[in-house]
């Protein structure tokens, strides 16, 4: 089964194989589509009465935006404060933490609902469990920034999540929260990580911190980087493997 629908502006999908019952399966994709919109509504920048906006006026944070603030502040930390939520005109962004985020949470669901080989695809941001074909992992493409009908490579991952960051669709978007400046060190970051929360937010703190940021993704829970540097050179990291 594959479903697509438009959420947060972009096309998401869920690709699932192998269900045994296909009326609990509609349910579990339904739900986790439902989870994505519901985040959508919720942490709108753009929409005067989305939580988001509102905490700006004053209201308290819910338990899910208090969530989504810690995992900002964490990885604000983490990387000395090149990474932020906090706009350079000092208002709230936390794109760079819910798309990841909330994708994550639907996969959840759908592993709550006993789905054990999916592919969810969150406009390029992809969370996989189980494989496809036995013996073969999902595919999963990265893009070349110079060019939007070639990958760089295609990754084959189970049971783990792919996100990139980059300039080439949305222009210089992610700024550097030490200066306030627009981030131009790379092109593209691409991270391999265990969870889509965690891969979504490193590939952003790498395209603010620059080229330093690959190995230091690689320190602090990415298996894998690849990232395009100003001048096009592909630059690649892997976590170490324990001692």
């Amino acid at each position: 089964m594959r479903h697509l629908e438009l959420v947060m502006g972009i096309p998401m999908s869920v690709d699932v194989r192998g269900a045994l019952d296909e009326q609990a399966e509609r349910a579990a994709v339904r739900d986790a589509f439902d989870r994505m919109h519901d985040a959508d509504r919720r942490f709108s920048r753009f929409q005067p009465d989305s939580e988001v906006s509102r905490y700006g006026d004053g209201d308290a944070a819910s338990t899910d935006l208090r969530e989504v603030l810690d995992i900002a502040a964490h990885f604000g930390d983490l990387s000395g404060g090149a990474f932020s939520v906090r706009r350079p005109d000092g208002s709230l962004d936390t794109d760079g933490v819910v798309k990841g985020w909330a994708a994550q949470r639907a996969a959840d669901t759908l592993t709550a609902a006993g789905l054990t080989t999916f592919c969810l695809n969150a406009g390029g941001d992809v969370v996989v469990r189980g494989e496809p074909e036995p013996g073969r992992g999902w595919n999963v493409g990265v893009r070349d920034p110079a060019d939007p009908q070639a990958f760089l490579t295609v990754l084959e991952v189970r049971d783990g999540a792919v996100a990139t960051s980059g300039t080439y669709e949305r222009g210089e978007h992610v700024w550097d929260g030490r200066t306030g400046l627009a981030a131009t060190g790379l092109r593209a970051a691409t991270v391999v990580a265990a969870d889509l929360t965690t891969a979504d937010v490193l590939a952003t703190c790498v395209l603010a911190l620059g080229p330093d940021g690959i190995a230091w993704a690689a320190q602090h829970g990415a298996a894998a980087v690849l990232a395009v540097d100003a001048d096009g050179e592909l630059l690649t990291a892997l976590q170490a493997a324990p001692a």
